[in-house]
């Protein structure tokens, strides 16, 4: 099993702070960095400058947000990238939620699953560095009875084919993403809810594509907290936990929601996202059980980390990403060791 880590959102005032995390796990020896983007700091940008100080950890998107380009322009965006870091690129793609979609890029948050598959197949031919042209339900290229003509990609990726992951936590979501991508990129995973609410998804995805799971990268993202206090740890993921299962996204369409809810959360659910819609943030944050953060995050000693990592490399885990925490650099720092110390001590590093 490799580790990655995750730097979340730029812009938040610790930018110097995730680029020095980014340096060290690229010095530990790290598998990639990601970077995500919602509706401030973009991830190209943000990536493009990790991978220019940094020599050897991947970069990737987690996600570039479909409903924010073209799919031609990401294909575009991808290509330089893998070329400008020397083939380090990893593409993550997802549509992100209801409320961005169209309140902050005017895009109706209609059928899903076939557009991230239209979008797929587009970014896939750009890459390719065929003459694009497509007919699709929601995009076709070029344009009919127009000035529009198929044409290609002038800059050439480094690499052949750029590893393409989707962000997905649906089961119809995740069973296309195991037919049509590289890679899932996963949030809020219980090692022992993983199974039944991803892996069995992709897989029976991967058979619909006449694939198995050999080379399909299962990447799910973990906050990481190291020391003896279990509980006074996993209080400090209360807040982030509720946001997440209770607002994100509305009453009616909360998929983080809806998965606390497959894991067996469906009366906590619930009330975290009454409490949390009503304003009461810190009630919504006290009501998350602590059996719910302890396992959708990794906790306490080197030690406990390690036999979790062997639960999740068990449960079908192929790159672990890391979101190491603390409130200074040393803190976050000193995680990210402890992440690679706990990896050794596992048996499970590479």
């Amino acid at each position: 099993m490799r580790l990655g880590i995750n730097l979340g959102y730029w812009g938040a005032g610790m930018d110097g702070d995730n680029l020095a995390v980014a340096q060290e796990a690229d010095r530990l020896g790290y598998d990639v960095c990601w970077a995500a983007e919602a509706y401030g700091s973009d991830v190209p940008t943000v990536l493009s400058w990790v991978a220019a100080q940094t020599e050897s950890i991947d970069v990737g998107s987690a996600i570039m947000q479909i409903p924010a380009r073209q799919p031609a322009m990401t294909a575009m965006t991808a290509a330089t990238l893998d070329s400008l870091s020397g083939g380090r690129f990893r593409l993550g793609l997802g549509v992100s939620g209801p409320q961005v979609s169209e309140g902050w890029y005017g895009v109706k948050f209609d059928k899903p699953l076939a557009r991230t598959r239209e979008y797929v197949e587009i970014v896939r031919k750009a890459m390719s560095r065929e003459r694009l042209s497509y007919e699709g339900e929601h995009w076709t290229l070029p344009l009919p009875d127009g000035p529009g003509k198929p044409i290609k990609l002038t800059v050439h990726p480094q690499r052949e084919h750029i590893p393409l992951y989707i962000a997905a936590i649906g089961p119809k979501n995740l069973e296309q993403t195991g037919e049509i991508a590289d890679g899932a990129l996963l949030i809020f995973p219980s090692a022992d809810h993983l199974e039944d609410t991803a892996v069995k998804h992709l897989r029976a995805g991967r058979e619909k594509a006449g694939k198995t799971m050999d080379g399909f990268d299962v990447c799910p993202t973990l906050p990481l907290a190291v020391g003896e206090d279990v509980n006074g740890l996993a209080d400090m993921f209360r807040p982030y936990t509720a946001l997440y299962v209770g607002g994100m996204g509305s009453r009616k369409q909360n998929f983080y929601n809806n998965l606390a809810q497959r894991m067996g959360y469906e009366k906590e659910a619930a009330e975290i996202q009454d409490k949390y819609l009503s304003g009461d943030k810190s009630g919504a944050a006290a009501a998350v059980p602590h059996e719910l953060i302890d396992r959708t995050t990794l906790l306490g000693p080197v030690e406990r980390v390690a036999d979790r990592m062997q639960a999740y490399a068990a449960a079908g885990v192929t790159t672990l990403t890391l979101a190491p925490a603390g409130f200074t650099l040393e803190e976050r720092i000193a995680a990210l060791r402890a992440g690679t110390d706990a990896l050794e001590r596992s048996g499970l590093a590479a």
